[in-house]
C-alpha cells in the first residue's frame, strides 16, 4: 500500500499545479488564443505544461518529504470522494460532448459552435466538471496521505473559484443574457434543495 500511496502522490504533486495553470493560462486569454487557433493553443500551452511537470519531478524528494502512512479511514473517506466524481463524471457525459469537454467550443466557436447546456446535472448546477475534479482530486489525496497534496488541494480551492469566475464571464460573452437567466435559476457548485 506504501508504494501505490507514493506513485499516487508523484502523480499527483507532478499533475495537479500545471492543469490548474492550464485553466489559468486559456480563460483570461481566450481572444489571444481564439486567434492562434486550437492547435498552437494545446501546443503552447501544454508545452508549458510538461516544463512545469519536469520541474516538479527533479524536486519530488522535497516535495513528498512529509507522509502520514497509511490511514484506512482516510483510504474509505478517499474512495467515497472517487465514487461521487465518477458518479458526476457519468452525469457529465450523458450532456456534454468531449470535444466541449476539451473546451474547443470556447477555442473556436466559429467552427465547433455550442449550444447552452442547461439540462441534465446542469440543471441542478452549473459547473459539475469542476466540482468533479476536485472531489477526485480530494479522494486521491485522503488516500495518499502526504502533506504536499493538502497543500495543493487546498490552493486548488481558490484556484477553481478564479478558473469559474473567468469562464463565467467568457459564457456570458458568448450567450448573452441567456446565461445571465441560467445563472440566476441554477447555482454554481452546491444544488438547492427545495420543499416538494
Amino acid at each position: 500500500m506504501n508504494a501505490v500511496r507514493y506513485y499516487m502522490a508523484l502523480i499527483l504533486v507532478i499533475l495537479l499545479p500545471p492543469v490548474l495553470c492550464f485553466w489559468l493560462l486559456i480563460h483570461p486569454f481566450v481572444r489571444f488564443w481564439r486567434r492562434l487557433g486550437p492547435g498552437w493553443t494545446y501546443g503552447i500551452v501544454c508545452s508549458f505544461m510538461a516544463l512545469t511537470m519536469v520541474g516538479l519531478f527533479w524536486i519530488r524528494h522535497a516535495l513528498l518529504a512529509v507522509e502520514f502512512g497509511t490511514s484506512y479511514y482516510l483510504t474509505a473517506l478517499g474512495l467515497l470522494f472517487l465514487a461521487a466524481s465518477a458518479w458526476l463524471g457519468i452525469q457529465i457525459l450523458r450532456c456534454m460532448r468531449l470535444l466541449t469537454i476539451l473546451g474547443l467550443p470556447e477555442l473556436a466557436p466559429e467552427k465547433r459552435p455550442q449550444k447552452l447546456i442547461t439540462t441534465g446535472i446542469y440543471a441542478t448546477i452549473r459547473h459539475p466538471r469542476y466540482l468533479q475534479i476536485y472531489l477526485s482530486f480530494v479522494g486521491c489525496v485522503l488516500i495518499a496521505n502526504y502533506l504536499a497534496l493538502y497543500l495543493v488541494v487546498a490552493l486548488w480551492l481558490p484556484g477553481i473559484y478564479v478558473i469559474v469566475l473567468l469562464e463565467e464571464k467568457e459564457l456570458r460573452d458568448r450567450f448573452g443574457p441567456a446565461y445571465g437567466e441560467y445563472c440566476r435559476r441554477v447555482p454554481r457548485f452546491i444544488p438547492r434543495f427545495t420543499r416538494i
